[in-house]
């Protein structure tokens, strides 16, 4: 063999070697994450998950409103990536405790009743005006001292958080809550979740616990689209405190 063939060989081996080796490394990079993923959101593979919405008041028998559905839509592609089943359940049927499957608690206290009893119990330190009749304060997010309004279309807030379970077992499974003035906020904050979920991982760690409160912006204009981060209120919503009525200027 020449020289000439004997360097062509060996470069070529080297290439195949290196393709090989990049290939192996991606594939081990793509499991971490994938792993990563599920455990922060509670999802091994072949687990099973709930997703708890509201019903549509303004149709008959069980129905989805419209963003409710889009919310799902955002949530389903999460579970099915992370090998998991769903299922989806109205909230006044979610007869059950938490933490031995992932939930997905999705709307406003007003509609949904699952979700009113996971912020009194979990999130002490939020008070949501739930007075049906018409007014400024109307669908207001109390956190301490800071007051958050509606303004359809405008400003429209949401809660995002995930719970950690308190039991003391490791297999106990987290809660998410998206609590909005609008289905349109819930929405973009499940939006929100499955698009920026690795970053809130390394910010709270893939068992941490965390309440956020976002701003959909022009929602008119932009759809769910355009999100903001208010605030991290985690601290204050997590214990109980003081909760100031919703009868000052807005803080926003």
């Amino acid at each position: 063999m020449s020289d000439d063939v004997r360097t062509l060989v060996l470069a070529a081996a080297a290439l195949v070697l290196g393709l090989l080796a990049g290939w192996l490394v991606r594939g081990l990079l793509w499991r971490r994450r994938l792993q990563r993923k599920q455990r922060f959101f509670g999802l091994p593979k072949e687990s099973e998950c709930l997703l708890v919405v509201s019903r549509d008041p303004g149709a008959r028998g069980w129905s989805l409103a419209r963003h409710d559905a889009f919310a799902l839509l955002e949530l389903a592609a999460v579970v099915q990536e992370c090998g998991a089943h769903a299922e989806v359940l109205a909230h006044d049927t979610a007869w059950q405790g938490f933490g031995a499957r992932t939930e997905f608690c999705i709307g406003g206290p007003a509609s949904n009743l699952r979700l009113a009893a996971h912020l009194r119990s979990m999130l002490p330190g939020i008070e949501v005006n739930v007075d049906p009749a018409p007014g400024p304060d109307q669908g207001a997010i109390t956190v301490g001292k800071d007051v958050y309004r509606l303004e359809k279309g405008t400003v429209e807030h949401v809660l995002l958080a995930r719970l950690a379970s308190a039991g003391d077992s490791g297999n106990d499974r987290p809660v998410f809550l998206s609590a909005g003035q609008r289905g349109i906020a819930n929405q973009a904050a499940t939006r929100y979740l499955a698009r920026n979920h690795a970053r809130l991982a390394r910010k709270y760690g893939v068992d941490g616990t965390f309440c956020l409160l976002l701003r959909v912006v022009n929602s008119q204009a932009y759809g769910a689209d355009v999100v903001e981060l208010v605030a991290d209120v985690t601290k204050a919503a997590t214990h109980p405190g003081k909760v100031s009525r919703p009868d000052r200027s807005p803080t926003t």
